[in-house]
C-alpha cells in the first residue's frame, strides 16, 4: 500500500507537464486545451495502473514522451486514409469507391471558396442546385429527368413517399432485399408511407402475379435488382421490360431499384447479369435508383433518373430537402459523369473500373515488385507471391470472381496476427487479411505507388 501511495504521490501534476519544455514548443501550433487533455489522459491511466497492482516506474521523462505520443493521437484525424491489401474493390467499411485524382481536384476548387451552387451566372438570380449536372447525367442515363439524394435507400424511400404514400406497392417476395446496416426494403417501405403488396414465392414470381395485385389503390409496381445476391436453380421473374409494359397499360408508376448502378457493360468480364443504367431507362420504366458509390465509382449519392413529370413531383416532396446533397457531392458527381461520356476513357480513370479490368500480367507483376522490394528490405518474414480469387464488394456482383495476386508474407518471429494488428496501427494504417497462417496482401487494390509504404509498414512492424 506504501508503495501504491508512494507512486502516486510521484505521479507529475497536469501544470508540470504543461510548462515541461518539449510540451510547451508542441503547444506553440496548437491550442492548450490539447495539451491539458493529452496531460490528464497519461496522469490517468497511470494512475489506473498504479492502483491495479501494475508494475509501473514513475519517471517524469517517461511520462512526458508519453504525453507528447498522446498528443500526436489527439492531433491527428480520426478519419484518415488506409492502404487497403484486403483486394476487395468495393470496401464498404473502408469508404467503398476510391475517386480519381481529376475529381478530387474539381472538388478542392470548389471547396475552399465560393461558388455558383444555387446561382444562375446567366441570369444572375437565383439558380437551382441540380441544374449543374442534370443535363449531363440525362445524356448519358438517356433518361428525361434526374434527382441527386444522399444515397440509394433515400432514393428508394423519397420515391415511393411521393408517388405511393397510402397507396399500394406491388414488389415481388423475391425481391424483398435487405442492403447494408440490416435496413430491408420492407422496412423503408413502411417509413414512406407506401403499403407494401407481396406477389409471387421466393423463388418464382410471374406477370400474371403482378396482374392479379392491382386494384383501384395500386400507386406504384416496384422492382428491385438482388444486386447483392443470387437465387439459383427453379426460379423465374418478371423482366423490366414487361413490368414497364404493365404499368402503362394500366396507368401505373413503375419502378426499379438498381442498389448498384452501373454505366459500362461488363460483358468482357464475364459479367452477363448486371443491368446497365442506360439499359434499364431504355426499358421504358418510369423511375430508376442507383448508387453512386457502388460500380459507378463517384462519390456517396442516391441518383433518381425517369419521365420527367415524375422527376418533377418527387423534387416537391418535403423530403427532398432533407435528404439533399452538398457542393462537394455534386461536383465530385458532375466530374465522374464527364468522364463516362467516354466508357473506355471510364474503364481507364475509374478507380474502381480499373481494378476490375486489371489484366492478369499486370497484377502478377506489381504482386513481383511488391514482394521483390520486401527481400529487398530484408524483412524477417518468408515472402512468396501467388494467383487468387477476390470479389468486387460492396454489395455489388454477388456471383463474379476476379483473378488477382497475392504476395503471402509469414513473420519469423512474431505471430500472423500481430502483425496484423500492428500494420492495422501504423501510418498510414495497412489493412491487409490473415488465411492460411499467412498475412496476406492482394494487390487489386494497391497501387504501385503505395509499394514503398507497405515495405515501410511491414518492416517496421517486424521489428516491434
Amino acid at each position: 500500500m506504501d508503495d501504491k501511495r508512494s507512486l502516486l504521490r510521484n505521479l507529475p501534476s497536469v501544470d508540470q507537464i504543461i510548462k515541461n519544455e518539449l510540451i510547451e514548443e508542441r503547444l506553440k501550433e496548437y491550442p492548450r486545451a490539447f495539451g491539458l487533455m493529452a496531460a490528464r489522459k497519461v496522469i490517468d491511466d497511470n494512475r489506473e495502473r498504479i492502483r491495479s497492482g501494475a508494475q509501473v516506474r514513475v519517471d517524469t521523462d517517461d511520462i512526458i514522451r508519453e504525453v507528447l505520443s498522446s498528443l500526436d493521437v489527439l492531433l491527428s484525424p480520426n478519419l484518415r486514409p488506409v492502404i487497403n491489401a484486403t483486394g476487395i474493390v468495393i470496401h464498404t467499411n473502408l469508404g467503398r469507391a476510391p475517386l480519381p485524382k481529376d475529381v478530387l481536384q474539381n472538388v478542392m476548387k470548389v471547396a475552399e471558396g465560393y461558388s455558383n451552387l444555387e446561382y444562375d451566372l446567366d441570369k444572375g438570380a437565383r439558380g437551382k442546385r441540380y441544374s449543374h449536372i442534370r443535363e449531363l447525367i440525362n445524356e448519358i442515363t438517356g433518361a428525361e429527368d434526374c434527382l441527386i439524394v444522399n444515397n440509394n435507400a433515400a432514393a428508394v424511400l423519397l420515391c415511393l413517399s411521393a408517388l405511393a404514400r397510402g397507396k399500394e406497392a406491388i414488389v415481388s417476395r423475391g425481391e424483398l432485399i435487405e442492403i447494408g446496416g440490416s435496413f430491408r426494403i420492407p422496412e423503408v417501405m413502411e417509413q414512406s408511407g407506401a403499403i407494401l403488396k407481396e406477389v409471387g414465392a421466393t423463388n418464382k414470381t410471374h406477370l400474371r402475379d403482378y396482374e392479379a395485385a392491382i386494384n383501384e389503390n395500386t400507386g406504384l409496381l416496384l422492382k428491385a435488382h438482388r444486386s447483392n445476391f443470387r437465387i439459383s436453380g427453379f426460379t423465374s421473374d418478371v423482366s423490366v421490360d414487361d413490368l414497364s409494359a404493365l404499368g402503362k397499360k394500366n396507368g401505373i408508376v413503375s419502378m426499379y431499384d438498381l442498389g448498384s448502378g452501373c454505366l459500362v457493360d461488363l460483358n468482357p468480364l464475364g459479367i452477363h447479369d448486371e443491368p446497365m443504367v442506360q439499359n434499364i431507362v431504355r426499358s421504358g420504366i418510369d423511375i430508376t435508383t442507383f448508387s453512386g458509390d457502388k460500380l459507378l465509382g463517384g462519390p456517396q449519392a442516391g441518383i433518381i433518373v425517369g419521365r420527367k413529370d415524375l422527376i418533377q413531383s418527387i423534387q416537391k416532396h418535403p423530403l427532398t430537402r432533407a435528404l439533399r446533397v452538398d457542393k462537394f457531392t455534386l461536383s465530385a458527381l458532375e466530374s465522374v459523369f464527364m468522364i463516362y461520356a467516354d466508357q473506355e476513357l471510364a474503364k481507364r480513370r475509374i478507380p474502381v473500373l480499373k481494378m476490375l479490368y486489371s489484366s492478369n500480367e499486370a497484377l502478377k507483376i506489381r504482386a513481383r515488385r511488391l514482394s521483390s522490394a520486401l527481400k529487398k528490405a530484408g524483412v524477417k518474414a518468408d515472402i512468396s507471391i501467388r494467383k487468387d480469387i477476390t470479389r468486387a464488394g460492396g454489395g455489388s456482383l454477388p456471383d463474379a470472381e476476379f483473378v488477382t495476386w497475392t504476395v503471402s508474407v509469414i513473420p519469423h518471429k512474431i505471430s500472423v496476427n500481430t502483425i496484423e494488428e500492428r500494420l492495422r496501427k501504423s501510418n498510414p494504417p495497412v489493412i491487409a487479411r490473415i488465411s492460411d497462417d499467412r498475412l496476406v496482401l492482394d494487390v487489386m487494390t494497391i497501387s504501385t505507388s503505395q509499394i514503398n509504404q507497405i515495405v515501410t509498414a511491414i518492416s517496421t512492424a517486424l521489428s516491434g
